[in-house]
């Protein structure tokens, strides 16, 4: 089960804002570099800022964010913009923002630099997983339990936690591991799913 399975609900709520952003010339390559540029911009203020309170900027982004992911698919599929250019930038700039946003968890207690370190290049070997799944004859694999929707689930509830109270609980620093261990089980499900798609032929 993973938070990606609810996206053909949510493209359908978005569909008609989708609609106008075409009649308005927005393509989908736009709607990718400024989700983009944007999630450098939020993770760039997130290490400089004191304050912790601006860590509700993580739960609000990262739904924005995800809102601008399915907009931009919408748009390269429906409305005829799909190209290679755009197919490098949709995975290159999910990689870049989830560097961006998960980058200033390193220095927040109790969360330990390593770990996190770890976590971050784990969850970008998921989604390279996922994407071997093209190479081999098999599609491109989004199988969870710890896809890109389920880290902003957790990452945006972590965000809005610490904008709240200030500090996150001791007992947090176990989330690392448990995180961790589902990432590396995402990484094996995408493999192996993606091997039997590709015997299946």
């Amino acid at each position: 089960m993973s938070v990606y399975q609810l996206k053909s609900r949510f493209q359908d709520l978005l569909r008609p804002l989708v609609s106008r952003l075409a009649q308005w010339g927005v393509t989908a390559n736009q709607v990718t570099i400024a989700a983009m540029l944007i999630s450098v911009a939020v993770g760039s203020w997130l290490v400089i800022a004191e304050n912790k309170i601006w860590f509700w900027l993580i739960p609000v982004w990262l739904f924005i964010r995800m809102a601008m992911n399915a907009i931009d698919g919408m748009l390269a599929r429906e409305f005829n913009q799909q190209s290679i250019l755009g197919a490098y930038l949709n995975e290159l700039g999910d990689l870049v923002s989830d560097i961006a946003l998960f980058a200033p968890f390193l220095w927040v207690a109790p969360f330990q630099p390593h770990w996190m370190g770890l976590i971050i290049v784990l969850a970008l070997l998921t989604e390279f997983a996922g994407l071997l799944g093209l190479s081999v004859g098999a599609s491109r694999r989004y199988d969870g339990p710890m896809g890109k929707s389920d880290r902003a689930l957790l990452f945006g509830i972590l965000g809005g936690w610490l904008a709240v109270d200030g500090f996150l609980p001791q007992w947090m620093v176990w989330l690392q591991p448990l995180l961790i261990a589902l990432l590396v089980w995402t990484i094996f499900n995408r493999i192996r799913r993606g091997l039997a798609e590709a015997a299946k032929g």
